[in-house]
């Protein structure tokens, strides 16, 4: 009997233990076990314990596929599977645990579960687009990224058919937008995501017609690929599209898609919630150990004061609230909307500038107005006019007085800088 035609007495767990030598003597003894075996355990077992789908060394890819194909292997096996392979992996360990609020996450999930595309909308730094990850990645076996851009097509949705040459010879080729990839990858393997970042960039009335077709009318082929295959939507293909509200609201967008699609605004988040992320960020950092101080950031002569934890915290959250809520100002009203994922970036910097190496190793209330200036005020001006560039002014001159710890003088003078550009009507700005 050749090795391709091995004879198992069983085909379940207990029989994939005592076979396992055979089964990993070689692909084809793997692949067939695989295709035989009705028990999804004897796959977790080859998977998670022998990992078989890697165990042929540049040759697996037949185990492989067929482990991915196979409707016995079940879903978390088959993400253990794409995990490994780096064509696939999306490192779902590093997107960390879902802390938007508890109402958009299960109103999100259940969306998915309907069959509906997703549409979460809000102000900047919401975490739309890192939530909109969380969710496929736990939803689905993979997904795909495509950032919207104002010239895109219906093409790059569905597909296009591009002209090539081949020895003078004009030939044409079909090639696949990304849901339509999203649809052949589901058709392989089954559950899959596609992610349409910053849709709100692009013509979407334009963009997403043949999609809205096919949204309502699954039977609807949205692409014909090169093999000659229609690809229709179906339920294995999750879609979670993201969008910016800043500078339009959700009544100014087509009827069609909050027709057709689930409309889910990511807004404000709880005091509780904010202070999780904070304490997430921190604690990816290892400069900022420690409960109440900024672990091995310690005092120097030039800074005379150890930053802590809490303090940088505290900041944040009267920023936060300055900016959405008013108070720091002569008005009692919001500034503008603005979410806490803006604050991260601040972390990073931090972290890194006041490492023993960082470029602010020795000026550690420097580094705290030197990341503000360099990643939150910039966003806040991006879209302001000039009484909102008046107030946060007055916002971040009430901040340095009350938080004299941090050295806030970088992002005071950025903002008044770009206050007295506006009001000279100079074209440009003090941050560009």
């Amino acid at each position: 009997m050749s090795r391709r035609e091995q004879t198992y007495d069983a085909l379940d767990e207990e029989g994939a233990r005592d076979n396992i030598s055979t089964i990993k003597s070689s692909d084809a003894s793997a692949k067939q076990f695989v295709e035989q075996t009705t028990d999804p355990d004897a796959i977790r077992y080859l998977v998670e314990d022998e990992e078989i789908d890697r165990h042929f060394h540049g040759h697996n890819n037949d185990t492989r596929e067929k482990i991915l194909r196979s409707e016995t292997t079940p879903f978390d096996v088959k993400q253990t599977v794409l995990d490994r392979d780096e064509n696939y992996n999306r490192d779902r360990d590093s997107l960390g645990t879902i802390r938007v609020p508890d109402r958009v996450e299960h109103n999100a999930r259940t969306a998915l579960q309907v069959g509906k595309p997703v549409v979460l909308y809000g102000p900047t730094g919401t975490g739309k687009t890192h939530f909109a990850k969380q969710l496929l990645a736990e939803a689905c076996l993979d997904y795909e990224l495509a950032t919207a851009t104002p010239t895109w097509t219906p093409g790059d949705i569905t597909g296009n058919i591009q002209p090539e040459l081949d020895d003078g010879d004009v030939e044409y080729r079909r090639e696949a937008g990304c849901v339509s990839r999203g649809i052949q990858q589901a058709d392989r393997y089954g559950e899959w995501g596609v992610l349409l970042d910053e849709i709100t960039r692009a013509d979407i009335s334009q963009v997403f017609g043949p999609l809205y077709t096919a949204v309502e009318d699954d039977s609807q082929t949205i692409f014909v690929d090169g093999e000659g295959r229609d690809l229709q939507l179906t339920d294995d293909v999750n879609i979670v599209c993201t969008m910016n509200m800043s500078d339009r609201t959700v009544n100014e967008l087509d009827d069609a898609i909050t027709r057709r699609f689930a409309m889910i605004e990511l807004r404000g988040y709880e005091e509780a919630d904010r202070r999780k992320l904070y304490d997430d960020w921190l604690d990816a950092e290892p400069v900022f150990e420690g409960e109440t101080t900024v672990g091995s950031i310690d005092p120097t002569p030039e800074s005379g004061f150890t930053p802590g934890r809490e303090q940088l915290i505290d900041l944040f959250e009267a920023h936060h609230k300055g900016i959405n809520e008013g108070g720091t100002t002569d008005e009692d009203t919001p500034i503008t909307e603005f979410g806490p994922m803006h604050y991260r970036d601040v972390i990073q910097f931090v972290g890194v500038a006041c490492g023993d190496d960082g470029a602010y190793a020795t000026r550690h209330a420097r580094a705290v107005g030197e990341a503000f200036a360099t990643y939150v005020a910039p966003r806040l001006l991006n879209t302001a006019a000039l009484p909102q560039i008046e107030r946060l002014a007055d916002h971040y001159r009430t901040l340095d007085e009350a938080f004299s710890v941090f050295d806030l003088g970088p992002v005071v003078e950025l903002v008044e800088r770009q206050a007295e550009t506006e009001r000279r009507g100079i074209v440009g700005g003090a941050y560009e």
